[in-house]
């Protein structure tokens, strides 16, 4: 394990309900594009890794897939298992899942790729538990990303709040562009043929309070950070959100933050 993987754990860690109620809907949006991409169908043995809350892992089910499904996260297991009762659902993490090889007709993982301090490994992990010439496909966020997207850590810096010195981030040889070309090739070098790759984007349409409520529990990177500050800088970084979610509002009181995914898939 990495030092990145580790202090991505420890960011996870007690965050799975109160992801659940936020940023697991924004995530949910590629859900359905992701299985079609996977060849997720009835009978099609499916393995979701890095399931959070079990979004992809209960939408498999409803597609009377064979569905196992894996997180690093104990709490988040145990939220899957409530999501997707007809799955079996375990705790691990990549880039070594106790899987045999070659086992699963498709493998998915959502906005996984992201949160891995090894993302090369953590591909040819997935390929090595696919059996041949099934299908792996992945999202993670693009870069830059939608505007919306950016709206809390606009926020935490308008608060004059900076990103702490010594994070660890992936060693460069590790690291690759967040374009549809650079995961595209990710996926080659793991060892998938056919790889494709492509831009989504989308609205996510939510109140003030709901995208707000997932990093004042801790949830991300700027959620983790915002916790970490005293009670007048936290209502300082809320008050420049208030501000700024005035952009993205709409007249029903909605807000509709444009962000952008990729998407990508291969076959082993």
């Amino acid at each position: 394990m990495t030092a990145f993987d580790e202090a991505e754990r420890r960011m996870r860690a007690g965050t799975a309900e109160a992801y659940g109620r936020s940023f697991a809907r924004v995530c949910a949006y590629p859900v359905s594009r992701l299985l079609d991409a996977a060849g997720v169908g009835p009978a099609v043995s499916v393995l979701d890794v890095g399931t959070g809350t079990g979004t992809a892992a209960a939408a498999a089910c409803a597609r009377l897939a064979t569905v196992a499904a894996m997180d690093a996260d104990p709490d988040m297991a145990r939220l899957a298992r409530e999501a997707a009762r007809d799955a079996r659902v375990s705790v691990a993490a990549l880039p070594s899942l106790p899987v045999a090889s070659e086992q699963f007709d498709a493998v998915v993982a959502n906005f996984v790729l992201n949160h891995v301090g090894r993302p090369l490994a953590a591909l040819r992990e997935l390929r090595r538990v696919t059996r041949p010439g099934g299908r792996v496909a992945v999202t993670i966020w693009a870069h830059p990303g939608g505007s919306g997207q950016k709206l809390i850590g606009r926020a935490v810096e308008a608060a004059g709040v900076s990103r702490p010195d010594g994070l660890p981030v992936l060693a460069p040889e590790d690291d690759f562009p967040r374009t549809a070309g650079g995961l595209a090739g990710l996926l080659s070098a793991a060892g998938l043929s056919e790889p494709s790759s492509q831009v989504i984007e989308w609205d996510h349409r939510v109140t003030a309070d709901d995208w707000w409520s997932g990093p004042a529990a801790g949830v991300s990177f700027f959620g983790h950070l915002i916790v970490r500050q005293s009670a007048e800088t936290i209502a300082e970084i809320k008050r420049h959100f208030d501000d700024l979610s005035g952009e993205f509002a709409r007249p029903d009181g909605m807000l509709a933050l444009p962000h952008a995914a990729l998407l990508a898939a291969g076959r082993a």
